[in-house]
């Protein structure tokens, strides 16, 4: 049987605000093995974003973890100094960031970004660096690459600051590379491209991927196995083709009806409501309020329920739904 590379189990992320302390996210458990690519989906404010930064141990005041797991070939990276934790970080776990114009460093040049991953990973000499980071601007499609490494972040269009972000997340092979919401603000030819270049890596190095979207057709093109987020639960959870062609959750059925096709001659569905604030979530059915196939009895908590064998799902009229 294969070994997970990754296993977050029962995490919780607190938040202490001004009125209290709150849970952003309720005993998230999901695994990544190697060589896959999983995909993490659910609107924004669902907690997907924090659930990556805990992964990267990025989090900062007032979000902290409150329990739960992260497991790394079997080691709990929650329980390692914070030194050890930054030899993690990019070597092993990598991250791609949301909207990589604010990401970047805008008083630095490309090649003062990239060199300084060398510098403080790696004991190269300048020539080697140079060499490095030129094959890897290659590797993902810069053109240009000598200009390219001599100008600011402003000086350069979205879809390249992303090839740009991808070859500082990829500059020391990393086994496993986090992709928030990679596609973002980027038109659709470009963010084909982007999401074929992150295959192409990913089979050239063997990397696991989590691919954390809004966008249902970015996780139907690229990832294997998915998890659905709402208001801070895994909602339902399986191989991506059962879930797109089965969902079993309200939820999932409703983000698949939203989408809008070419086909398609019918008004585009809207799930009602809106997400809950963390001040508004009790302890019952985090989706009752705009649940289409509410009934009593719905409002109390749910767990998830085995679907099928590669199939979990949070709710307990899923087979009659």
């Amino acid at each position: 049987m294969i070994k997970p590379l990754l296993e977050v189990k029962d995490l919780c992320i607190n938040i202490n605000s001004l009125r209290g302390k709150y849970n952003l996210t309720d005993n998230l458990s999901f695994n990544v093995y190697p060589g896959e690519t999983f995909g993490i989906v659910g609107e924004s404010g669902c907690g997907k974003s924090v659930t990556a930064l805990s992964i990267m141990r990025l989090l900062s005041y007032p979000l902290y973890i409150g329990s739960g797991e992260i497991l790394l070939d079997s080691n709990n990276i929650l329980k390692i100094s914070e030194k050890e934790m930054r030899r993690v970080r990019g070597s092993s776990i990598s991250m791609i960031f949301q909207e990589p114009m604010t990401s970047l460093d805008p008083i630095f040049t490309v090649q003062d970004q990239l060199m300084e991953i060398l510098q403080i990973h790696r004991k190269n000499t300048h020539d080697e660096m140079i060499i490095k980071i030129t094959d890897m601007l290659k590797l993902v499609g810069i053109p240009r690459i000598k200009d390219v490494l001599t100008s600011y972040p402003h000086q350069l269009s979205g879809g390249m600051l992303q090839r740009v972000m991808i070859a500082m997340a990829m500059m020391l092979d990393p086994r496993l590379l986090i992709a928030d919401e990679p596609t973002t603000a980027l038109d659709v030819t470009i963010q084909a491209q982007i999401l074929a270049l992150m295959n192409d890596l990913k089979e050239h190095y063997d990397t696991s991927v989590i691919i954390i979207t809004h966008d249902l057709g970015v996780v139907a093109e690229t990832c294997k196995r998915i998890a659905v987020l709402y208001a801070g639960q895994i909602v339902e959870q399986g191989d991506t083709a059962e879930v797109f062609h089965n969902p079993a959750h309200p939820y999932t059925q409703g983000l698949l009806k939203s989408m809008k096709t070419l086909a398609s001659k019918e008004k585009l569905y809207s799930i009602k409501g809106t997400v809950p604030s963390m001040e508004d979530i009790g302890s019952g059915c985090r989706f009752f309020a705009r649940c289409d196939f509410a009934q009593d009895g719905c409002e109390q908590e749910q767990v998830l329920r085995k679907h099928s064998d590669s199939h979990i799902c949070r709710c307990h009229k899923a087979e009659k739904i």
